[in-house]
């Protein structure tokens, strides 16, 4: 069975296809369009690349699985007086505006889109069968569920927290003797006031109180923390509360008072002691509630998912200062994401508990977008001012990264989810630390932590914390953990100024070329380590097609791209160029 799940969220519009269980493609616009956390549309060009990805049509797929997000006018069928005169009138000028599901919902106070929502006309617009089936799926739900199927897990706390969606901030749900049960943040919620207590909100007012945009840079939050001190925390803390369910409240009457106070706060501190305070709010009261949640339940694992466990440090915590056995937090955990998970409850609700838990699988990679192969290297090939440096890549793109150079691989499918991890990513040597500001200039970008380090499972415990706690949620660069003490002064690159590394562990079988470089340059170095950061100019999203990857090498972006036929310079730097395209091609056999 072909099902197409869709979030046409507000920001990070994303969609992704599955064969019944399996997950063939994943796409989020913003990947396609060049707009960062592009949204508050049906994703077209996300639906159609998933789609050719898989060679289907869209009148093949069997069933669309929709978020409550953003859907044109004439999709909804309950408006009336004057606001279905004050639509058709827009229809008709052209002017015709989108409207929340999740709004459209609290305004009827339940949770039953089917009955808001016109689908045979959105399934015939949109070159669907009218046998097609279509449904919704609930936010936090989908943000909750992947956690679980790609684990193998008896037991588990499922614990969701972003900005909002489906009318809450937070969903906890509790898996054990083969059971799902929902202690909060189901679709029920849709009946009930809105709650003022988000911390992923709060986290993103900081952000713009010290200047930067909300949804795009609480990274740089995160980062900025370890070199400040926390001298509002307590004064924001005391907004916040747990109560004995575990659930997280705030005294905040309204969402502008709770960002009106955010960046008073912020006025006459350094943004370091900003970002530091929100920074301590954040973990101690999600850990609060966590850990209310895990001693009133008694169950041993933690799946992690929504846009706050972005937050690297946050998950360190929760992984370290909670009783469990082991953490998970899904790599795609932002509304990229969704579309995945609400398949997922699709498939539960299709084939009840038993059977959807008897299809669990590991999460092994994120390679879900569009493999370019062979053809990429014709796009680099063809390029003026580019042409093949080498046809022995792990060798020579290993000795480039030793020498200093800062080498783009790409290779496989763009990654699903925020994070660069081998396929679109750019490799450089963690001894100089001189290298942060070198590559971030050259990228446009001003971050305050250093660069994510990739290490070999073989390696990882060597130099890094890592246990049977963290070791599978670290193959998806989603935690960071102490650097052991010996390595600290040798890869400087990539440590923060705590000590601490967000690594990436890599095995052979996922991703040979990645996995063949690093070991090159180990044998060269002495260093099993290297850098890896996302393949992206600052404000740009991760980088998809050929094209982009030569225009960025073109724009000394990046000294070198390698594939796994070649690595491409600039034409000086040679064999051949994009002239002799003709012989590469002959004899590389592409």
């Amino acid at each position: 069975m072909i099902i197409l799940g869709v979030h046409p969220g507000y920001h990070e519009a994303a969609a992704c296809l599955f064969d019944d269980y399996r997950m063939i493609s994943a796409v989020s616009l913003e990947r396609l369009t060049r707009r960062k956390i592009d949204g508050g549309r049906v994703p077209d060009e996300a639906i159609d690349e998933c789609l050719a990805i898989a060679g289907l049509r869209r009148r093949e797929v069997d069933a669309v699985v929709l978020g409550r997000g953003a859907f044109a006018w004439r999709y909804y069928r309950h408006f009336r007086g004057s606001r279905l005169l004050e639509g058709k009138v827009r229809q008709a000028l052209g002017k015709e505006k989108h409207k929340s599901m999740e709004r459209e919902l609290l305004r009827a106070g339940h949770a039953d889109s089917a009955s808001l929502f016109n689908g045979g006309k959105f399934l015939g617009d949109f070159g669907f069968r009218s046998t097609t089936r279509l449904t919704f799926f609930n936010h936090h739900l989908a943000h909750a569920l992947p956690t679980l199927f790609h684990t193998d897990w008896r037991d588990a706390l499922l614990y969701t927290s972003d900005g909002g969606g489906d009318n809450v901030q937070y969903s906890h749900r509790v898996f054990r003797d083969g059971e799902l049960r929902t202690l909060f943040g189901g679709d029920e919620c849709f009946a009930t006031p809105a709650r003022i207590d988000s911390l992923g909100l709060a986290y993103g007012y900081a952000t713009q109180a010290l200047g930067w945009r909300i949804n795009r840079h609480e990274g740089k939050l995160t980062g900025l923390a370890a070199l400040g001190q926390p001298s509002a925390a307590a004064a924001i803390a005391a907004h916040f509360s747990v109560d004995a369910e575990g659930q997280i409240l705030s005294d905040f009457a309204s969402n502008p008072e709770l960002r009106q106070f955010m960046f008073e706060t912020a006025k006459d501190i350094p943004r370091e002691d900003m970002a530091a305070s929100i920074q301590e709010v954040l973990e101690q009261v999600t850990l609060e509630s966590v850990r209310r949640l895990l001693e009133r339940h008694g169950v041993r694992r933690l799946g992690l998912s929504g846009g706050v466990f972005g937050n690297v440090r946050l998950n360190r915590l929760l992984a370290e200062e909670t009783d469990i056995d082991e953490v998970f937090v899904y790599p795609a955990m932002s509304d990229q994401g969704l579309p995945a998970g609400g398949v997922l409850q699709y498939l539960l609700e299709r084939d009840g508990m038993k059977t959807w838990l008897d299809a669990r699988t590991p999460l092994e990679t994120l390679y879900f977008g569009r493999d370019w192969g062979r053809d990429a290297d014709k796009v680099f090939a063809a390029t003026p001012g580019l042409g093949v440096v080498s046809d022995n890549p792990v060798d020579k793109a290993a000795a480039l990264i030793e020498q200093g150079k800062a080498v783009a691989i790409f290779s496989h499918g763009m990654e699903y989810g925020p994070r660069a991890l081998g396929a679109r990513s750019i490799l450089a040597s963690p001894a100089d630390a001189g290298i942060n500001d070198a590559l971030n200039r050259r990228l446009s970008r001003s971050e305050f932590m250093p660069f994510a380090p990739v290490v070999a499972e073989g390696d990882a415990e060597t130099l890094f914390d890592i246990g049977a706690r963290n070791r599978y949620t670290a193959r998806f660069m989603t935690i960071t953990c102490d650097v052991k003490p010996a390595w600290r002064s040798r890869i400087p690159a990539v440590v923060h100024v705590d000590g601490t590394a967000r690594p990436q562990v890599i095995r052979r079988a996922d991703n040979p070329l990645y996995y063949d470089i690093l070991a090159a340059f180990k044998q060269l170095s002495g260093l099993p380590t290297m850098i890896n950061t996302s393949f992206n100019v600052h404000e740009e999203p991760i980088i998809n097609s050929p094209e982009e990857c030569a225009r960025a090498l073109r724009d000394d972006r990046v000294d070198y791209v390698v594939t796994e036929d070649a690595v491409y310079g600039a034409t000086e730097d040679a064999v051949y160029g994009a002239t002799e395209k003709a012989v590469y091609e002959r004899e590389s056999g592409a």
